[in-house]
């Protein structure tokens, strides 16, 4: 298993170090675990590791205020995606919308983590449509930093309907992206990002730790 997958999928203690987790969690942290699987920086350039002197390397803690500036630029960028993808979209890439939005499940308790990477497949076959690189690499690192706060959003009781609701807006989001509706698309996009699990676990986290809710 990738050490990156290995930890937004919560493998490891979410702020724990070397010397806290098992034997083969410590292992997999061990720097040249992490070099060859990673190139040695790529964890820690996507947030998910950090290096300490005396300390060796440490799972990155989740926080509030990470979770909310990684949620302010989802949803800024992700709207844009979905713009330029209705303006920009080729039959392939509606095709493979097509094809990723019949795979959807509801994200709940229920479908766990077969749910979570059908809902990543889709956002990345509708970002990618876009044909802007730097905004797919953008998209691309951001969704592999807000992993784990989905994650901490799908442990979380809002209840299906909110997440029932996100389905619907899934196969919406491909129809209007396919019609060229761009503005429409955007703002859908929009709106879905404002009810995401990353926004659940916003509130969740803020309440953890003691902090006002804005």
């Amino acid at each position: 298993m990738q050490v990156a997958q290995h930890l937004v999928e919560g493998g490891l203690a979410l702020e724990a170090d070397a010397g806290d987790v098992g034997q083969a969690d410590a292992a997999l942290l061990d720097d040249g675990v992490v070099g060859e699987a990673s190139g040695g920086l790529e964890l820690a350039r996507v947030g998910l590791v950090a290096a300490e002197s005396q300390r060796g390397v440490r799972v990155s803690t989740m926080n509030s205020d990470e979770a909310r500036q990684l949620f302010e630029i989802r949803l800024s960028l992700d709207p844009t995606a979905a713009e330029l993808a209705a303006r920009r979209r080729t039959d392939d890439d509606i095709a493979t919308m097509r094809a990723a939005v019949d795979k959807l499940l509801p994200v709940t308790r229920q479908w766990g983590e077969e749910a979570l990477t059908a809902h990543r497949t889709f956002h990345q076959a509708l970002y990618r449509a876009s044909h802007n690189d730097v905004l797919i690499r953008l998209l691309d690192d951001l969704w592999d930093k807000s992993d784990r706060y989905r994650r901490l959003g799908l442990e979380l009781p809002p209840g299906d309907e909110p997440r029932t609701r996100d389905l619907q807006e899934h196969h919406q989001l491909v129809s209007l992206v396919e019609e060229g509706r761009a503005a429409e698309a955007a703002q859908l996009m929009r709106d879905h990002i404002t009810h995401s699990l990353t926004a659940t676990a916003i509130s969740a986290l803020e309440d953890r730790e003691g902090a006002p809710t804005v």
